[in-house]
């Protein structure tokens, strides 16, 4: 993993994000987990060591400084992302992830203990079942459907300042509401157009 080590630590310095070696340690470990996980779980088509810490860590991290407040939900959350890395670097805000897949929400549990997250919490539910009393400052995803899809499912997890993160790969090219910001994201290492869509209040 030496050579992940060194790639990681200079996306992260791209990325403007300062580390410790704690906090490279524990995203090298989740790492370690996904590839252990994957055998069996089916969690990502990526399984290659280096190439999990550009396209899984260092893309998630590229959308740290768009995070508002201290409640964050993770919709469709997958394997933990981003919300795992995102909440490495952010330990004073509060992380919840939420999946409607059993096998990946049981990884991140056992991904969660092993990392000691304390700022994570997992649900299994479907997004439109899931009823927290108090709604988030942040709602984010990896975009899994159309923007007007997406807005639809989670505008009753927002509170009344809320913002939704959805990232994408390509610019959309369907209507989009009209609070909205497209933020081009560069991501270390990757070629590809990535971008977040922020949707405000």
């Amino acid at each position: 993993m030496d050579n992940c080590d060194a790639i990681l630590r200079t996306g992260l310095a791209d990325l403007g994000l300062k580390n410790d070696a704690q906090q490279c340690e524990k995203l090298l470990k989740f790492i370690a987990l996904m590839l252990k996980w994957n055998k069996a779980y089916n969690l990502t088509a990526i399984r290659e060591p280096e190439a999990m810490v550009k396209r899984h860590l260092l893309d998630s991290l590229s959308i740290y400084p768009y995070l508002q407040g201290q409640r964050i939900l993770d919709v469709g959350t997958g394997a933990g992302l981003p919300s795992i890395p995102l909440s490495i670097f952010y330990p004073e805000k509060q992380f919840v992830l939420l999946d409607s897949n059993a096998k990946k929400t049981r990884f991140v549990q056992q991904a969660m203990m092993e990392l000691n997250l304390n700022n994570v919490s997992v649900h299994h539910e479907r997004v439109e079942n899931f009823k927290p009393d108090t709604g988030f400052d942040t709602v984010m995803c990896r975009a899994f459907a159309d923007i007007a899809k997406i807005i639809d499912l989670t505008s009753h997890l927002r509170n009344p300042l809320g913002i939704l993160l959805a990232m994408k790969g390509q610019k959309p090219h369907e209507k989009l509401p009209n609070q909205y910001e497209i933020i081009d994201l560069k991501v270390p290492f990757i070629d590809a157009e990535r971008c977040l869509i922020c949707v405000k209040p």
